[in-house]
Formats: C-alpha cells, structure tokens, sequence
C-alpha cells in the first residue's frame, strides 16, 4: 500500500472527504493537508504542500483536487521536481502515470462524478510508468525544471 498526501480547496473538499476515507480503508495511508471544510479558500498552499509530501519522499503520489482541478494542478506544478496531471478521464490518468511518470493527480470535483473519480484514483495509483522511450522524455521535462 502507498502513502499518499491530499490537498484541495473548498470546491474539492467533499471529494477529499470521502477519498481519504475510502483510501484508508483500501490500507493506504494518507497525509491530509486540508482544506477541512467547504468555507471558502484559496488553493495554491494546500496544493503546493501535498506536492512537497511526494517531492520530499514523504508520500509517494499525491492528489489535489478542487473545482476544476486546472488551478490545483498548476499550484502542484511549481513544486520542483512534482508532475502533476489534470485527469478528468480514464484514459489520461493511465496515459498521465504510463507515459508521463505523474505523481500528483489533479482531479476537478465540479467536472467528474464520484464514481468516476474513484475510478480514476484507482488507476492512476495502480498503473505503472512504462519507462523506455518516455524515461528520455521525463528527464528531458526535469532538465528545463533546472534550466528555467
């Protein structure tokens, strides 16, 4: 099982809520960085610190989650060395871990149901990175992180 750190904002709080339970229960465990309610919030920090939970060796995926899931995975993003992915589908999570080596999920919890998030939780968290021709691409993505 996987340690796993999440962070969303007021608009994915819900989503969170029912996520971390189903992911403890699944043997998981999870680092909760908030939000811990609907109230209103800005994202960027709590999304920032999950990123900073995988970048750190502290979690080995992270999950962000908020209206659209655009702002979140943007938030996780700055985080240097964090690949996050918006995947709002089946076939971008696989595509996001198989290809891409992603290891924050952004997910908008205004634009998917909870089956389907679960859904995708489940296989972005169990599909593993293909390497091969994508490990020259994922480096090449890490040396611009150093460059710029």
């Amino acid at each position: 099982m996987a340690v796993i750190a999440i962070g969303s904002d007021h608009a994915g709080y819900e989503l969170k809520s029912h996520l971390v339970a189903r992911l403890g229960a699944a043997g998981h465990s999870v680092i909760d960085h908030g939000t811990d309610s609907t109230e209103s919030v800005d994202y960027p920090a709590f999304c920032a610190a999950a990123a900073r939970s995988v970048v750190s060796g502290e979690a080995e995926f992270g999950i962000v989650l908020g209206g659209s899931g655009q702002g979140e995975q943007l938030a996780a993003n700055k985080v240097r060395g964090a690949r996050a992915a918006l995947c709002n589908c089946l076939y971008t999570a696989r595509m996001a871990r198989e290809h891409n080596d992603a290891n924050v999920l952004s997910i908008g919890a205004r634009v998917v149901g909870l089956g389907l998030a679960e859904e995708i939780v489940d296989l972005f968290l169990s599909t593993p990175f293909e390497g091969g021709r994508h490990a020259r691409r994922v480096a090449q993505i890490s040396e611009l992180e150093e460059q710029f």
